[in-house]
Parts: structure tokens; sequence; C-alpha cells
């Protein structure tokens, strides 16, 4: 049999049910990996071994009852949440020095989904500070790295998660993503990341929804898996100011995963939509191959314009700013944030109730622009990331934030864009430069499109299985 973390979650799910291998079993082989590799990996800011093993004791107990009926589909299988989520009982840093000791008094809805799905929760995963940097380099953690060169980062905020499932210390991984926050990563440790429809995901109940460029989705080697966690955390509570349409009855993101897309009509650009920000040659590489692919597979493609205005970032960075300010912060803790998170809240500060409502009315008036331009299309190719991953450290820029703010962007130009529409996108893992290191495309669908998207992913998988790829920690 192959080792453990070898197995998809789904296949770990079916071993379970089968009693073939037992939930504790499968706990207790992941927190030995995390034990021996996250030292150098910077995957997790808290590792939970008794709350874990606890949790999957009681799958154990779960999975040779013979109570009648399906037992739930994650029964036994540790997934990880991103620590800007809360879990009853676990530190909940929010990745900043300022929460270093709180402890979560409850869960958030989309975990506690997931618990109930009977996933296990190994730890809470590395992510920045309050979630807004595009790396995960904070001061209460070892920085997060991608798996296929630990010189680089693993991207951000979700980096934890992505380098996580990436080196085997987890088969899927909660996340989050509110411009770029789960595809940066994914094309950086080379794995499957979803960014779902705005308003698929209640952030409920303790993160206001604001203007909906933020949300929960997960992160996978396999698309199936991604497709699988997003069916359980797919709800909506009453009080979410945005909710996306249900799928028709009987059918599920895990469905859609396994048939066939069909012919599709697929518009791509991949010149910058953010001025200054260039294309490194070997993510135009990936880009135009994954277009061939698409044609070979027998899509038509068809290039069109980057859809956006050139002022539309300015809008999006006061939007952001405002977000990172909305963090509650006893003013005497101030100075123990990092300065790209000071300057944020500084400039929110700095900025009046006009200036919002004008940016958060041009964001709109944005997204009914570029919709109707992009809703002919069933899914949009773009780069996921204008260039490889970047070293640890290269954001930093000396704790200059300003400047740590323009690489970033320059990282960055293509995510955010589908923040501010809503649009469903996804990190697919096709290319790996010559130096070994991972870059994704990303395609982005119509709103409510996952169904599309996860199809056509799993067909690109099917025809590049990057799951066979595995970095060198892989076997550690």
């Amino acid at each position: 049999m192959a080792e453990i973390h070898e197995l998809t979650a789904i296949q770990q799910a079916e071993a379970v049910r089968r009693r073939e291998i037992s939930p504790v079993e499968i706990t207790a082989h992941y927190l030995s990996r995390i034990e021996r590799i996250d030292g150098r990996l910077g995957a997790f800011i808290t590792v939970a071994n008794e709350f874990a093993r606890e949790q999957a004791r009681k799958a154990e107990e779960a999975a040779l009852s013979d109570t009648p009926g399906e037992p739930p589909p994650l029964l036994g299988v540790p997934i990880p949440i991103k620590d800007l989520e809360p879990v009853a009982g676990l530190r909940y840093t929010a990745g900043s020095a300022v929460h270093a000791d709180r402890v979560a008094e409850a869960d958030s809805d989309a975990v506690a989904e997931l618990r109930a799905a009977g996933a296990v929760v190994t730890g809470k995963t590395n992510t920045p500070e309050f979630g807004c940097p595009c790396h995960t380099e904070n001061d209460i953690a070892p920085a997060a790295r991608t798996p296929w060169d630990l010189s680089r980062s693993a991207g951000g905020s979700s980096g934890g998660a992505a380098a996580a499932v990436a080196a085997g210390l987890a088969p899927a991984a909660h996340a989050g993503d509110g411009g770029g926050s789960i595809r940066i990563p994914a094309s950086a440790c080379g794995v499957f990341g979803i960014k779902p429809t705005r308003g698929r995901v209640t952030a409920g109940p303790f993160r206001p929804d604001y203007i909906g460029l933020s949300t929960a989705g997960p992160i996978a080697r396999t698309v199936a898996d991604a497709a699988l966690v997003l069916d359980i955390i797919s709800v909506n509570r009453p009080g979410d100011y945005f909710t996306a349409p249900p799928l028709p009855t009987g059918e599920t993101f895990l469905g859609s995963a396994l048939r066939d897309p069909g012919r599709l009509r697929i518009a791509r650009f991949g010149a910058s939509p953010v001025p200054g920000a260039t294309v490194a040659p070997e993510v135009s590489a990936a880009y135009e191959e994954a277009a061939e692919l698409l044609g070979e597979l027998g899509h038509d493609v068809e290039d069109i314009e980057p859809p956006v205005d050139d002022d539309l970032m300015e809008s999006f960075e006061l939007v952001w700013a405002a977000m990172a300010a909305s963090e509650p912060v006893d003013p005497a803790d101030e100075h123990l944030l990092r300065p790209l998170t000071r300057m944020l809240r500084e400039r929110a500060a700095s900025s009046s109730i006009a200036a919002y409502m004008g940016a958060t009315a041009r964001l709109q008036n944005a997204v009914r622009a570029v919709l109707p331009r992009l809703m002919p299309y069933d899914a949009v190719l773009t780069p996921t990331l204008a260039r490889p991953p970047a070293p640890v450290g290269h954001f930093d820029a000396g704790g200059d934030p300003a400047e740590e703010l323009r690489r970033m962007t320059e990282f960055t130009p293509f995510t955010s864009l589908f923040n501010i529409t809503g649009q469903p996108s996804v990190s697919v893992p096709l290319h790996w430069s010559e130096e070994g290191l991972p870059i994704g495309v990303m395609l982005s669908g119509r709103l409510g499109g996952e169904p599309t998207l996860l199809s056509l992913s799993a067909q690109l998988e099917a025809a590049r299985p990057w799951a066979e790829r595995r970095p060198p920690l892989w076997s550690a």
C-alpha cells in the first residue's frame, strides 16, 4: 500500500470507510511528517497535536460504529485551517505579534462545516499579518517556503496552506483569497487552488462581508479533492451580504470535476493589466503552453485585451487598506505591527469616508464594465503571477513598506481583478521552469461557473498529471 501522504483526501476517506486505515493512524502519520519537515518549510504557525489526536480518536469511534447511514465525507482526513480563521480552543494569531497569544472561543462557520464533515484539524497554517501581503513572512513564525526550493517564498497569504499540501503535510487545506491569496501560493507551490464565486462561502459569523473581495476556498493536490472540500464549505447563513446561487438539485462540485467539460470558448490575455508590471519569459512560456494545450483538447481560444482601466488598482488599494484597518488593535500595540500593515492602516485612517465610498463605487462600476466583456466566454486564461516564486525576503524591501507594496503589485498583477468582479478563479499547476520552479496559469469563469472551471481543470490534470511531480521534501 502507498504511504498515507501519497493518498488523496478522497482516497483516505474511502480507506477509513472501508476500515482499511484508521483516523488515528492517518493523523499520527501527518503529525510525524510535520514534526520532521516543517522546521524547514514554515507551513504551520500552530501544530495542534493533542487537539488533533482527540479528534482522530472520535473519528475512529465513528468509523468503527455500526450506526446506519453514510459516514461524513471527510471522516478522519486531516485538513489544517489558515490562521485567519478561528477554530475553537486553538491559537488564533492572524499572523500578527499583536495576537500572538489569542485563543479562539468558537469556530467560524466554514470551519464548523469542515469539522461536521469529519475533518481532523491538525493545526493553523502560516499567514502574513492580517493576510495583507502576497508572501508569508511575519513576526511570529518562520517564513513559509515553497518545497520546490526552500530559498523561495511559498507566496501568500495562504502560503502555509499551499506549502503544507505541496510537501505532503496535508492532503488538502482550508485557505482564503481577498486579492489572490489562494491562487498566488498555489502557483508558487505547484498545487491546485480555487477562489469561489463571491458569496459561495459564508464569512460568518465573525467576519463582515465588506464589499465581497475575500472568500474562503480550498487548496489541494488534485482537482477532485478541492471540489469535495468546496462542496463542504459552500454554505450561506442569514445576514450574509452576498450569496451565490446553489447548484441544481443533485449536482455537486465533485461531480463536476468528474465529467468532461465539452467544447468551451476561452478568452486569453497575457499582458499585465497593471502598468509597469512585466511578465517574465518563463511565465509567458507557461501561458502559451497552456493555451496550446487547451486548443489541443478541442477548445476555442481567443485573444482579448485586458478588460480593465489603468487606475483600477488605486481604488482597490484604498479598499484593501480599509480592510487592514478593520482588524481591532489596541492603540498601545500598534507599534508591534509590521511596516506594511501600519502603512495601510495609516492610509485608511487618513482617508475620508467619501474617498472610501468613491473607491467602492469605482470598483462596482468597473465590474459593470468588465463582466459584459467577459461573459461571452466560458473561461478566461491568464498567467497566475508575473514571475516565478520570489526569494524569501524579496518583498521586505529593507523595511520600506511603499517599496514592498510596489514589488507585490508587480508580482501579482493578474489575480485581484477577479476578486473585484467576484468571478470564480483557479490556479492550475501545468508548468515547471528549467530551474524546477512551479509556474501556474489562471482560469477564471462566469459568476457561479465553478462547475465549468472544475471540469476544465480536471481535464487539464488528466492531460498533464501534475500530482506525479513531487518536490524534494516529499520523500523526507
